[in-house]
C-alpha cells in the first residue's frame, strides 16, 4: 500500500477496537466464572467445533443438524439466561458492569469478616475456647495436613459448630484458606519465648508461635474468661473488643488484598516485558 493512503488515525482507530473488544471478551468471561453459564459456553464451543470438521469432512446430515443447534440455540440461550441478561444489562445502566470484579472481591472479603466476628462474639458470650489462624502470603498447608480437612465455605454456623465443646474437631486449631474453613483440629508450634506471661495458657502460646514462623492472622477465645486476642508477626493483642477486633481484622483484610492487587500487576508487567 503507497505511503500516501496510509491514514494513522484509521490505524489508531482499529487498535482502540481490537483492544476494546479483548477487554469485552474479558470483563464477560470474569463475569460468567463460576457460573452455570461456563458449561454453556463450553457446550457452544463443541458444537461450533463438529460443525466445522462436518463441513471438513462432508458430513451433510451432521453439518444440517448442527446448524439447526446454532440457529435456534441463541434463541434457547436468550429464555434460559434471561435472569442473568437482565441483571446484566441493569448493572450496565448504574454503571457497574465493568467493576463488578473488585466489587464481588470487596463483599466477599466483608462477608468473610462478619462471619469471624460473629462466630468470636458469639464464643466469647459464652466463654467457648477457640483458636482460628487465617491463612495470608506464607501458606498453611504443613498445618492443614496435621488435622482434618473440611474444605468448606466459611460462615459463623460453620465455626461455632466446629469449636463447640466435647466434639470430635474442637481441640486444635482451625485453619482458614481463602474463602474456606480448609482444616480443623490442626497442630500448631508452640511458642518458647520465655517472655511469654505465666498466666497464658496453650491456645495462646500456639497462636504466638504460629505467628512467629507465618504472616498469618490467629486469633484466640479464651476458654476461662472469653476475652479475645489476636496474633500477628509474633505480637500478641490481648482482652480486644469486638469493635477493636472487626476494625483490626478489616485493617489487615485490606493490608492483603492491596499486597495482592499489587502482586498482580508486578506479575502482569513482568510478564510483559519478559
Amino acid at each position: 500500500m503507497p505511503f500516501a493512503d496510509f491514514n494513522f488515525f484509521d490505524y489508531i482507530s482499529n487498535i482502540i477496537d481490537i483492544l476494546l473488544v479483548w477487554y469485552v471478551i474479558y470483563k464477560i468471561l470474569m463475569i460468567i466464572r463460576g457460573t452455570k453459564a461456563v458449561q454453556v459456553l463450553k457446550g457452544i464451543i463443541v458444537i461450533l467445533i463438529v460443525r466445522n470438521l462436518s463441513i471438513f469432512l462432508g458430513l451433510g446430515t451432521l453439518n444440517w443438524i448442527m446448524e439447526q443447534a446454532i440457529d435456534w440455540g441463541f434463541l434457547a440461550l436468550i429464555i434460559i439466561f434471561q435472569p442473568e441478561i437482565r441483571r446484566a444489562l441493569e448493572q450496565l445502566g448504574r454503571g457497574k458492569l465493568f467493576s463488578r470484579g473488585t466489587m464481588h472481591e470487596e463483599e466477599e472479603q466483608s462477608r468473610i469478616i462478619d462471619a469471624i466476628v460473629k462466630a468470636t462474639s458469639y464464643m466469647a458470650k459464652r466463654r467457648i475456647g477457640a483458636l482460628i489462624s487465617i491463612e495470608r502470603e506464607t501458606g498453611l498447608s504443613d498445618y492443614i495436613e496435621t488435622g482434618i480437612a473440611l474444605n468448606s465455605k466459611i460462615s459463623s454456623e460453620l465455626l461455632i459448630n466446629i469449636v463447640i465443646p466435647n466434639t470430635p474437631l474442637h481441640d486444635g486449631a482451625v485453619i482458614l484458606q481463602k474463602d474456606q474453613v480448609a482444616a480443623a483440629a490442626c497442630y500448631l508450634p508452640l511458642s518458647e519465648s520465655p517472655f511469654i506471661s505465666k498466666e497464658l495458657g496453650t491456645r495462646h502460646r500456639a497462636a504466638l508461635g504460629i505467628s512467629e514462623v507465618t504472616d498469618s492472622l490467629t486469633i484466640i477465645v479464651s476458654e476461662e474468661t472469653g476475652a479475645i486476642s489476636l496474633t500477628k508477626n509474633s505480637e500478641l493483642h490481648r482482652d480486644l473488643k469486638i469493635d477493636q477486633f472487626k476494625e483490626m481484622l478489616e485493617k489487615e483484610f485490606m493490608i492483603s488484598m492491596n499486597k495482592q492487587a499489587s502482586s498482580s500487576i508486578w506479575n502482569w508487567r513482568v510478564k510483559k516485558r519478559g
